[in-house]
């Protein structure tokens, strides 16, 4: 339940704050939104588990906030934001194998992949390279439901499975479905006994013997084998190199999104480069500003903020959010439910985990974070989330921050956005296009989704921003820190965060760091 003395203490903020007749106008917009918001709160029957879903959040860094609202760009940071990186030297470099396909298959490889939509990406390329080391056929990978977002979106769903089976038929053999004869091999025959066609031992990061000394076997005995469970069941190291560069050339060229996902993708996209001079209200009640008709037609430049501040997430970090008593026993709870202890991070304190750099950061944040890199409050700033813990409250500061902000529901109709609701998959495939269409790519914390978008656009040399989370930490913990020392202290810390390319470290993943083994020093 909330209490009247959180409500206090809003009023009390506004009293506090005796700053420009700008920066009072704007925080004045924001306190009333959040007072609103405490009026509509049921003040009784509030469950722990439902309270910090209600919850009103209190700036956490008012000080920052107050300076940000009042930011002006400086010393032409602006343009040097929106240049496009400099010619790194390294192109895409996929050399297609000529040699022909083995005229026999050792048998059929099935993989179950779970994990969201960049997982079973990862999952996805993994499987074709096995199946060449082994001279497998694969069967179209069957996608798990997803336990968190319980989406049941198949391959199909989601990726052209024509485009796929098309850009590799001289690589791999590839079905989507199996013949009449192993039918009976599906999930569900799986689930009920131990079976002898089913790999479960699967060492994360397998070697390419592993699975000609394990897999290999099941194959010749029974012409089958599925392996389950699969995400990341391959080595990135050790492997030949044309192993290497046609797990590449599915990420970045045979996995292609379906028609309809890419038809709404390219509607958001040109809806962010030309918006029409329109004043419709939008959720905080403020009006979006008008175009002048005289640039109509001049592309404008994006940002896509992937901010990853789901319950999922923020259960997993173990960090404190502001949310109080409340908000931990719901997060602890939930994280309970969902890994039964095995989070590790709970056993630091919240100063530890912020100072390791292991809190995701909230839209707040994430907000002063690009008010301190140079963004102004003409931005046009694209939210790609699925669903924000905490709700539009959680988001209210980075709207007043960034009032051009939109996202799917702002700029695509219901009917637009029919065939992707309630589908987190489709969701974030949408996401995903449209950060590949972006400007600048910036996710609030690293992750598969910042990792596979981070790595995607290094093959492509587009500009990613990418926080360096120590520091912020660290600067977010320092509660005397003025606007002026963040700023300096945010600009010289992502000097070299911009998308400059970064060699494949031994471990790390060819997804998230695609050269050398991808790309070419030109």
């Amino acid at each position: 339940m909330v209490h009247f003395g959180d409500l206090g203490f809003v009023f009390q903020l506004q009293a506090l704050l005796s700053a420009s007749q700008k920066t009072m106008s704007r925080l004045s917009l924001l306190l009333s939104t959040l007072i609103f918001l405490c009026l509509l709160t049921p003040f009784s029957h509030a469950s722990p588990s439902t309270f910090s879903e209600w919850n009103v959040p209190k700036p956490r860094h008012l000080p920052l906030l107050g300076s940000a609202l009042q930011r002006e760009s400086f010393n032409g940071e602006e343009s040097d934001l929106w240049a496009p990186l400099a010619d790194q030297g390294w192109r895409p470099c996929l050399v297609s194998v000529n040699a022909p396909l083995p005229q026999k298959s050792e048998g059929y490889l099935q993989v179950f992949l779970d994990g969201g939509l960049n997982q079973q990406r990862m999952g996805i390329c993994d499987a074709v390279a096995v199946a060449k080391i082994l001279n497998a056929t694969l069967v179209i990978p069957h996608l798990e439901v997803n336990p968190v977002w319980q989406d049941s979106s198949s391959f199909m769903d989601i990726f052209d499975v024509d485009h796929f089976i098309n850009v590799l038929k001289d690589d791999i053999q590839i079905v989507k479905e199996l013949p009449e004869e192993f039918s009976w091999s599906t999930r569900e025959y799986y689930a009920t006994s131990i079976r002898a066609t089913r790999v479960k031992r699967a060492p994360v990061h397998a070697s390419a013997n592993w699975y000609l000394e394990n897999v290999l076997p099941v194959l010749e005995s029974y012409g089958i084998a599925a392996i389950s469970p699969f995400s990341h069941r391959l080595t990135f190291d050790n492997l030949p190199s044309e192993i290497q560069q046609l797990r590449c050339k599915v990420n970045f060229k045979a996995l292609v999104f379906v028609p309809h996902i890419r038809s709404l993708g390219d509607s958001l996209v040109h809806r962010l480069r030309y918006p029409k001079g329109q004043s419709h209200a939008i959720r905080t009640g403020y009006l979006r500003e008008t175009t002048d008709r005289n640039d109509e037609q001049k592309p404008q430049k994006f940002v896509v903020l992937h901010l990853r501040f789901d319950k999922d997430m923020a259960a997993h970090s173990a960090c404190d959010f502001g949310g109080g008593k409340a908000e931990k026993m719901a997060l602890a709870k939930y994280r309970q439910t969902i890994w039964q202890g095995r989070v590790l991070n709970s056993r630091f304190t919240d100063k530890e985990l912020r100072s390791q750099g292991r809190c995701p950061l909230t839209p707040e944040e994430i907000g002063l974070l690009l008010g301190a890199l140079g963004f102004n409050n003409n931005t046009r700033l694209y939210l790609a989330s699925h669903k924000v813990y905490g709700g539009e409250a959680k988001i209210s500061t980075l709207r007043e921050l960034f009032p051009l902000m939109e996202d799917k529901k702002s700029l695509a109709s219901s009917d637009e956005r029919v065939r992707i609701k309630g589908k987190a998959s489709l969701l974030a495939a949408v996401d995903y296009y449209v950060g590949m269409h972006s400007d600048i790519f910036i996710s609030a914390s690293p992750g598969n989704m910042h990792n596979a978008l981070a790595g995607h656009r290094t093959f492509e040399n587009t500009k990613t921003i990418r926080p360096n989370m120590g520091l912020l930490g660290t600067l977010f913990l320092n509660k005397n820190i003025t606007w002026s020392e963040f700023r300096q202290a945010v600009v010289e810390g992502h000097q070299n965060r911009h998308g400059q390319l970064r060699l494949r470290k031994p471990k790390q993943s060819i997804y998230t760091y695609p050269a050398p083994d991808c790309m070419c020093h030109a």
